[in-house]
């Protein structure tokens, strides 16, 4: 096939790494083609001073709005995003095209290795779910709240003298900077951001015959967690600013689900491990999520929607 395509993404070194493994993967499929990148700043990129929740209160996805909407326009052909980041309800007009084989989708702990982390050591990160997770297992821990790219963000980590920063190790491997990861963090006790390390590949839905130009990258095992890990996100109305950690792994024709609910301050938390058929799903994410609100999950969620975000 001969025709240029636009790829584009939010502005960060991750994103732009995102694109690039994907232009990567699909240029022995289709030597003909030309691919550029291009990229869109968002909302999340421009302010790096109001916190991810408060941002959150007011945009269905603050890395995600401005480039769905520059796909929209035709100013570009496809998008490229971390899943984790897209709204579970698509947006009017584009269609996830393929799911891309996943990254490692744990979290990693720079610096300091956790066995290692003194009491009242300070880690780094905004993500309420982190937060929550954390001071589940270790109290003591202060957490401080650092955003923007990933390189400044660990050298600002370190010119506060801070033990580490809590980031996906998925983003520290595709930039090369697994050398950082001090600690990749056990899914069990720190369940990650559902479809974290995923790709997700947006087009217009009008232009569905990009699927077949996609396709070579789909990866079937990574649909089938992705869509499983989303569907509990959607039965649990939640997003960005809640903390809600699961991971779906394959095993032959089976798909295992394992999801948590962490109240922020650690004192609580709703867990749940679902099995069915990898042919649904949808459904293994619907029977997590119904087992998480049996034991009082609900009563978590709710506090956070209430809880007034510092800006």
């Amino acid at each position: 096939m001969s025709e240029t395509l636009l790829v584009g993404s939010r502005g960060s070194h991750l994103a732009k790494a995102m694109v690039k493994e994907l232009i990567d993967g699909l240029r022995p499929h289709h030597p003909a083609a030309a691919f550029t990148q291009r990229t869109i700043m968002t909302s999340g990129d421009k302010d790096r001073v109001s916190s991810l929740q408060a941002l959150g209160k007011s945009m269905v996805s603050i890395f995600a709005t401005q480039v769905e909407e520059a796909l929209l326009r035709g100013e570009i052909d496809i998008a490229v995003h971390s899943l984790k980041d897209l709204p579970t309800a698509p947006t009017p007009g584009t269609l996830l095209a393929i799911t891309p084989a996943r990254e490692d989708p744990r979290d990693a702990l720079t610096g300091t290795p956790l066995a290692e982390l003194p009491d009242g050591a300070r880690i780094a990160t905004s993500s309420t779910r982190r937060i929550a997770q954390l001071a589940r297992l270790r109290p003591d821990i202060t957490t401080v709240p650092i955003r923007g790219n990933v390189p400044p963000r660990l050298r600002k980590a370190r010119e506060m003298g801070l033990h580490g920063c809590l980031l996906a190790s998925a983003g520290l491997r595709r930039l090369g900077m697994a050398e950082e990861i001090g600690t990749d963090l056990d899914p069990a006790d720190f369940p990650p951001s559902p479809a974290q390390g995923i790709l997700g590949i947006q087009i217009r839905e009008a232009d569905r015959h990009l699927i077949d130009l996609l396709a070579p990258l789909h990866d079937p095992a990574a649909h089938a967690a992705a869509t499983a890990e989303r569907a509990l996100l959607a039965e649990l109305h939640g997003g960005c600013s809640v903390p809600i950690g699961a991971l779906a792994t394959v095993d032959g024709d089976r798909l295992h689900l394992a999801a948590q609910v962490t109240a922020p301050d650690g004192s609580r938390a709703t867990t749940t491990t679902r099995t069915g058929a990898l042919t649904d799903p949808h459904e293994v994410g619907k029977q997590a999520a119904t087992a998480l609100y049996d034991q009082g999950a609900e009563a978590i969620l709710s506090q956070v929607r209430d809880t007034p975000q510092k800006e």
